[in-house]
Formats: C-alpha cells, sequence, structure tokens
C-alpha cells in the first residue's frame, strides 16, 4: 500500500513490480495483477481502467 500512497496516479502492475523491486518478468507481474485485482474486490484498491490501479479516493 506504501506504493499507491506515494504515487499521484494510478499504477500498472508492472510498475507495483518496479517500486517494490521485484523481477520484472511474466509471470511475476501476472502474479502481482492477480493480487491487485483481488484489493478491487475487496474494495481496498479500485481499478479506473483496466489494468490501472489507485487507492479509492474518501
Amino acid at each position: 500500500m506504501a506504493v499507491f500512497a506515494a504515487a499521484d496516479a494510478p499504477l500498472r502492475a508492472r510498475a507495483v513490480c518496479e517500486a517494490m523491486d521485484v523481477e520484472i518478468a511474466p509471470n511475476n507481474i501476472n502474479n502481482v495483477r492477480l493480487k491487485l485485482k483481488r484489493l478491487v474486490e475487496r474494495g481496498i484498491l479500485v481499478e479506473t481502467e483496466q489494468g490501472l490501479f489507485t487507492r479509492p479516493r474518501p
């Protein structure tokens, strides 16, 4: 969540991987994308456009 707190715009899964110093590999990007989608389902994040994730506005 610290990645999204520091971001001023929605992020893609690849950008989240880069911010977390995770190896940029298709498998890692897909795993992060799935985790981000789960956070959207729980209402912790929102997906503004397909593949763009951000924190909900208060």
